[in-house]
């Protein structure tokens, strides 16, 4: 395996928990994060904070584009997070492109660092709706990256089939269950830690973890 990563870095639980794994896996460590126009600024100082904490170089990138082009409840102060994902849509915090356009930044900065293995926390076991976060687009992703920059890039996707009840209990394995229950932000409300407790985010994670602790 490559000695070194990217870590696309949110500072919410997955992408922490892939920020610790990373850690264990790799010998060098850089971590990737995205001021997006995202309404709550409080997962930027979370990144920051989790990024200091676990020594990893962090950089923040600014990409100014989907309040420009798209209409959603992360970047659109004037939509209402839904608390019940509908039957027939995705839900309206998908934020279309995200994961395709944040994939490939990190895959530049990357290769500017002489780094193959790019590390992300999307899963499909509980991928809430959202197409970018299944395995086939990641893969499909994958070719097209080392096609478009003539360069062997590996996506790393260890939370890919894991339950929210199986990340906790990986983050446990990794040490760091208490810092990622009280420091992250997965709160689409930007609460952190466990957040508001009633936005399907929070929902989640919520059943998750209880299910690992009663469990354990």
């Amino acid at each position: 395996m490559d000695k070194k990563a990217l870590v696309v870095f949110s500072g919410g639980q997955d992408s922490t928990t892939c920020l610790f794994w990373a850690k264990q896996q790799f010998d060098e460590v850089k971590a990737i994060g995205f001021d997006y126009g995202q309404r709550h600024r409080s997962e930027l100082e979370a990144a920051r904070n989790i990024a200091e904490l676990a020594d990893v170089p962090y950089k923040l990138i600014e990409v100014d584009i989907f309040r420009k082009i798209t209409h959603n409840a992360l970047t659109s102060s004037d939509m209402e997070v839904e608390e019940q994902k509908p039957d027939n849509r995705p839900p309206n915090t998908l934020v279309e492109g995200r994961n395709m356009i944040f994939l490939t930044y990190a895959a530049i900065y990357a290769k500017s660092l002489g780094i193959r293995s790019l590390v992300t926390g999307v899963g499909q076991a509980d991928y809430s709706g959202y197409p970018d976060c299944r395995n086939e687009f990641i893969r499909s992703l994958n070719q097209t990256l080392n096609l478009s920059m003539d360069y062997e890039y590996t996506i790393h996707t260890p939370l890919m089939w894991k339950s929210k009840r199986d990340i906790w209990e990986l983050s446990d394995q990794l040490g760091v269950l208490d810092l990622v229950r009280t420091q992250t932000v997965t709160c689409y409300n930007g609460i952190p830690g466990d957040g508001c407790g009633h936005c399907p985010s929070c929902q989640l994670r919520r059943k998750g973890l209880e299910s690992y602790l009663a469990n354990k």
